[in-house]
């Protein structure tokens, strides 16, 4: 069991940082006090080392507190293991009164009473593994040899582990945002826009008088009833400008996190800006995200175009010297990036990869140049949009294979020539096995009368904010960004309703949480229900940095 593993970290993890722990370290920090609470990394280098019984010593990351206890030190349970919050409001209160404050349903199987900790007692626990009431703590807790200013040091880092206000939170209003990118396609916005402001509209309207702070957890249920609030960032101008903007937005109307979101060609801005501001930004429409897993705050459904890539890159395994692979685009979209991702990993196969690409304002002239450099036994990938499927000549005798994300999916209009001899990648579930999963959002389309312009966008808008009200449910009254994104890691599993997609999971370490997909065919018949060429896959990751 994973928290069983890394429980280890119950409280000393964070006391090698010695001095370095007396600051308020920012969330966003890159700083040597973080990264031991994060990765298990001292300050010279070495991993951190925790001694457990019977020699089962551990380190590094497995000995980081935020391995157990999280980035927001709020704990964290799975099956019958629950490690208990490390935070100074927890940690220094009497087990009996943060009961109250943290609810009960959130503290199963642990002990009602603990006197609070102090320095002393923290020490004690430290050291010799035995709690404030004189109880010994469980194997799980490994044992450190700490001196009394690494004790101190502790004490002061926890006691602003999780503490201040929150941007975004007052007493009545959660503030959330959602950004929307200049490349956006005009028709998804309005139809974002449109599931967005009817699901906070909703939610609203269910609340009943204020959203006074409660003391009995008899009470829970009313203390997260605030206010939801939506505030549309619409970026302008250069992409270079778009951090910059962002800030300005931020400081000017605060908000806890970021929720859904629509992008065009580039994301990587707004990106950088979430990690930079420790801002939760969950679950945008982008078709490219930013690989990046180590990053914390940014959750999206899928790699999308780089697992793509991958999927390609899967099936194309047997090319190997001699081969070749012809691959069609056009400068500036996503695909150009997608086949740079694919000629590196096939190309150190020793294939021989050919890369064709079209200028803005290439026509069908040299669309059926770019086809003629395919030569019978070469493989054919088109990264096109659907103006360009639209006007493919007469197929050449080659294996051909088409970005499903770029071509509109079922919709894609391949012409009926082409269509017995193409791959087509599909990153969500097929038609017939999605209907269950689409009957929420479909239902609810109709009954508050939103007409479906833009299907998946909108079920995915849909399915973002119902994470999110699931999330913060859970959350009680401890509203942190941090937090938020451990909640929705640990919840995500666990949720029937996925839209598009077979299955939802995230986990400490993963920010996509759908992870493969099909090829399929399309009918020569014309219709647009694809046909599945085998079972779903899971491709494993191309090494490749993030863009950043």
């Amino acid at each position: 069991m994973r928290l069983a593993t890394c429980a280890i970290a119950l409280l000393a993890a964070v006391v090698a940082a010695a001095g370095g722990a007396r600051a308020q370290i920012a969330d966003a920090s890159l700083s040597s006090v973080a990264a031991l609470y994060r990765q298990g990394v001292q300050a010279d280098g070495r991993p951190l080392v925790g001694q457990r019984e019977a020699g089962l010593d551990v380190q590094g990351a497995a000995a980081a507190c935020a391995a157990c206890h999280r980035r927001s030190g709020l704990g964290a349970s799975e099956g019958r293991t629950t490690v208990p919050p490390i935070t100074g409001s927890f940690l220094f209160s009497p087990r009996s009164s943060y009961l109250q404050d943290f609810g009960e349903a959130s503290l199963t199987n642990r002990r009602a009473h603990r006197e609070g900790y102090d320095e002393a007692s923290l020490a004690r626990a430290i050291r010799d593994g035995v709690d404030p009431s004189g109880r010994t703590l469980s194997y799980l807790m490994p044992r450190y040899a700490l001196g009394d200013a690494d004790i101190h040091a502790l004490a002061t880092y926890l006691s602003g582990l999780s503490a201040g206000a929150t941007p975004g939170v007052t007493e009545e209003t959660l503030h959330f945002a959602t950004v929307i990118t200049p490349d956006a396609d005009p028709v998804a916005r309005a139809a974002m826009l449109e599931v967005m402001r009817k699901f906070f509209d909703d939610k609203n309207a269910f609340i009943r008088g204020g959203s006074r702070r409660l003391q009995s957890n008899r009470e829970i249920h009313f203390r997260v009833q605030r206010r939801w609030q939506l505030h549309v960032w619409e970026l302008q101008g250069a992409e270079s400008t778009w951090e910059a903007q962002l800030r300005a937005k931020s400081a000017a109307e605060p908000v806890f996190a970021i929720v859904s979101g629509l992008g065009g060609r580039q994301w990587a801005p707004v990106h950088r800006f979430c990690e930079r501001e420790a801002i939760p930004c969950l679950f945008p429409n982008v078709d490219a995200p930013v690989v990046a897993e180590r990053d914390f705050y940014s959750l999206y459904y899928s790699r999308g175009i780089h697992l793509e890539t991958d999927l390609m890159a899967a099936r194309l395994g047997e090319v190997g010297p001699g081969s070749r692979v012809v691959q069609v685009f056009r400068r500036g979209d996503i695909g150009a990036e997608a086949a740079a991702e694919l000629a590196a990993t096939i190309g150190a196969r020793g294939a021989s990869v050919v890369a064709r690409p079209l200028g803005p304002d290439a026509g069908a002239a040299d669309l059926q140049s770019a086809l003629e450099t395919a030569q019978p036994g070469d493989r054919l990938v088109l990264w096109l949009r659907p103006a360009d499927l639209k006007a493919l000549p007469a197929p050449r005798p080659v294996e051909a294979y088409v970005s499903g994300l770029m071509a509109g999916m079922d919709e894609a209009p391949l012409p009926r020539a082409w269509r017995g001899m193409t791959h087509m990648t599909y990153l969500v579930d097929l038609p017939e096995r999605r209907r269950a999963g689409m009957s929420y959002a479909r239902g609810w389309f109709k009954i508050g009368n939103i007409p479906v312009t833009a299907e998946r966008v909108q079920t995915d808008t849909y399915i973002a904010c119902g994470i999110l009200a699931e999330a913060l449910a859970d959350m009680l009254d401890n509203f942190r960004r941090d937090y938020l994104v451990e909640r929705i890691e640990t919840m995500l599993s666990h949720r029937l309703v996925t839209g598009f997609y077979p299955r939802l999971s995230l986990a400490p370490g993963q920010r996509f949480a759908s992870k493969g997909g099909y090829f399929v065919r399309l009918p020569q018949d014309g219709s647009s229900t694809p046909v599945a060429e085998g079972d779903w896959i899971v491709p494993e990751q191309s090494s490749k940095p993030a863009v950043r």
